[in-house]
């Protein structure tokens, strides 16, 4: 009688643990789902950018006889953004900043053909130049959403995998924190803003 009510007890225990780990399981999918859908739509706003670059670059080169070193430097820095790939389930803080080193560096270039280019009135009258400058406005701020999303998405997922007892099936069926975007250490600093 005994070892049927062990058995029984250890038969409930093993299908909690069944039932639990598969419902566990279930969320982290969700989760990591999740978290890939927000990472695409923030490479999504990215690649926008990338692609309105090549407009830009040849807006400023019709318009004015332009500093060929600072286009160069926003054609570069556009290559080595969209040369940088990451697949969504192996996003590690190194692979993060490295991605988002390489935004930083055009949108850095960015900011500076648009400084250089106030030095050219006959560009900023523009009206191709002006609708290229409002549709970059609009894909920063769009980056900036993306962004706050995503780290909202992984916020969530990252709970779920240090909470227990989700810890110990997330270690179980492979699932690890997911990095999220960081401010540079340049944000800290206001920008001088001179009109």
């Amino acid at each position: 009688m005994r070892s049927l009510i062990t058995a029984v007890v250890l038969i409930g225990l093993g299908l909690i643990l069944f039932v639990g780990g598969c419902s566990s399981y279930n969320k982290f999918v969700d989760s990591e789902e999740n978290v890939e859908n927000a990472w695409s739509k923030v490479q999504s706003a990215y690649q926008r950018r990338a692609d309105l670059v090549p407009n830009l670059v040849s807006t400023v080169k019709g318009v004015a006889e332009f500093e060929k070193s600072t286009l160069t430097e926003v054609t570069n820095a556009r290559a080595r953004a969209t040369s940088i790939n990451i697949d969504p389930t192996n996003l590690t803080p190194e692979k993060l900043k490295e991605f988002q080193d390489a935004q930083a560096g055009l949108s850095q270039s960015l900011g500076r053909l648009l400084v250089v280019s106030e030095n050219y009135p006959q560009l900023r009258a523009s009206e191709s130049f002006k609708e290229l400058q409002v549709q970059l406005e609009g894909t920063e701020n769009r980056i900036k959403v993306e962004r706050d999303r995503y780290n909202d998405v992984v916020t969530e997922y990252n709970k779920k995998v240090r909470r227990f007892p989700g810890s110990l099936f997330a270690g179980m069926f492979g699932f690890g924190q997911k990095a999220q975007f960081e401010a540079d250490a340049s944000a800290q600093n206001a920008p001088k803003v001179e009109f």
